[in-house]
């Protein structure tokens, strides 16, 4: 409701960027738009392609996610709306440089690293990160020459039990013949046809109660055709403190309840060539095996087997090892034990939480300093840490706007709000005079219409260009 007393003509002239063209990035410039009448929002993006995490993380067969797509286009439609893609912040522009041409900048690139879990054979071929297997299946120019080896072992391990491993999980074992009518990148379509993958495991170091996944995710991938699913019953016995904990969280008592009637009601022993998901608990990875036959490539997991500490008050279980040890062989490991933000020069950075400190989304020089960075804030993964899903950063970029509300209401005519800034005309003539090859929003279309054109004869709903040269070539013509 504040947003209404802004009709000023500093507020006219309010220039706002938004870093980042994901989820948190059109929802804050959605709410920007709508709390300042007359504010000028332009959203940056280092892709060629906006939509983030949408167009790139999103699992093809999930096309009933991809539908806010249609929001934020309406956003960008706004004649108070630009979008710069194939601008990085570092490179094409700095931060310091945003901040001059803008009276605010609000970053939301979210997390494009990963966490590791530093033991010993992390940086053997066939050990990837689920994030990097999730960007290469959904077409990320970043990913399109990843070539995961899928037909060199008949078994994956998951490291992690959340909804991405679950994702990976899930387009391992689908039937190909599913997958060919969704989005999914060619080259990942063409390597899944040819895959020797029968077996995957889904390890955790917890127990079933503290999964992390979703019951909807876990329901979708209990349900592929002739899949044998196995769970040991030992892993299903609960203790009081497990009993506690699902008191309190109605997802885990659900997701606990799948598991037990899919572990009661699945056959004793798979048949042959069946394909098979292994459901792992109480297992941390020790370190990674390489090869004897194979040089430098992974061939399997040394876990060290869990036990949980911690009590029915407390509400959160811990794993501790227990010191004893066993051997699960693969040829591919997929780690989904998180995704991880990076900073950007003249960014405050916590690198052990992997976000910006921040205040409702005013950016604060260190964790310790409630003194805010005048003008920049953030929104999403970069702001919260990666957790939640897309409509998670609706709620965040409300509090992000309501707080760049506030910070304008409680100004005085000499803050960086009041100040005339050049915004957009500033921005467009920093990078033209670097020579930024900029994809507006029309350029994206020209790539969308291609793209369904292209998918069109194939009978899916498009057919992703996925190299930097075929996105920008289109965007040319």
């Amino acid at each position: 409701m504040i947003a209404r007393k802004f009709s000023s003509a500093a507020m006219r002239s309010l220039r706002v960027c938004v870093v980042g063209s994901g989820p948190a990035g059109f929802y804050t410039a959605e709410k920007m738009l709508k709390a300042h009448e007359g504010a000028e929002v332009d959203i940056i993006d280092r892709l060629p392609t906006p939509f983030g995490l949408v167009r790139s993380g999103v699992a093809p067969d999930h096309p009933e996610t991809k539908i806010v797509i249609n929001q934020f286009s309406r956003v960008a439609h706004n004649e108070r709306c630009s979008f710069f893609g194939n601008v990085t912040v570092g490179s094409s522009i700095s931060l310091s440089e945003l901040r001059q041409i803008y009276n605010v900048v609000v970053l939301a690139y979210g997390a494009e690293s990963d966490r590791a879990f530093g033991i010993p054979g992390e940086d053997l071929n066939g050990v990837l990160s689920a994030r990097e297997f999730v960007w290469w299946y959904n077409g990320h120019p970043d990913f399109s020459n990843l070539s995961p080896d899928l037909k060199s072992t008949d078994t994956a391990i998951v490291l992690g039990q959340g909804n991405v491993a679950l994702d990976v999980a899930r387009i391992l074992l689908r039937p190909t013949t599913e997958l060919a009518v969704t989005d999914i990148a060619s080259h990942a379509m063409a390597a899944l046809k040819e895959s020797s993958i029968r077996k995957v495991y889904l390890v955790g170091r917890r127990g079933p109660v503290q999964a992390a996944c979703t019951a909807k995710e876990l329901r979708e991938i209990l349900a592929i055709k002739d899949l044998y699913v196995n769970i040991k019953e030992a892993d299903l016995l609960q203790t009081p403190a497990d009993e506690e904990e699902m008191k309190n969280n109605r997802i885990r008592r659900r997701v606990f309840e799948l598991l037990s009637k899919a572990s009661s009601s699945g056959a004793r022993h798979s048949d042959p060539g069946q394909r098979e998901l292994h459901f792992t608990f109480f297992r941390k990875p020790e370190k990674f095996i390489e090869s004897n036959d194979r040089s430098g490539h992974v061939a399997g997991v040394n876990f060290e087997k869990t036990t949980l500490q911690g009590s029915a008050d407390s509400g959160y279980q811990v794993a501790v090892g227990t010191g004893q040890y066993e051997d699960i062989n693969c040829g591919l490991v997929l780690k989904s034990i998180g995704y991880k933000s990076i900073p950007v020069d003249g960014l405050p950075f916590d690198h052990s939480k992997g976000v910006v400190p921040n205040i409702r989304g005013r950016v604060v020089s260190s964790s310790d300093v409630v003194q805010p960075e005048a003008g920049l804030y953030v929104c999403g993964w970069l702001k919260r840490g990666p957790t939640g899903i897309i409509a998670t950063n609706l709620y965040d970029a409300e509090e992000t706007v309501a707080s760049i509300s506030e910070d304008i209401e409680q100004s005085g005519l000499t803050s960086v709000f009041a100040s005339t800034k050049p915004g957009r005309n500033g921005l467009q003539q920093l990078l033209e005079s670097r020579n930024v090859n900029v994809v507006t929003f029309n350029d994206w279309e020209k790539i969308d219409s291609e793209e369904k054109r292209l998918g069109s004869l194939k009978g899916k709903p498009r057919e992703k260009l996925t190299t930097w040269n075929d996105l920008l070539e289109i965007t040319s013509k």
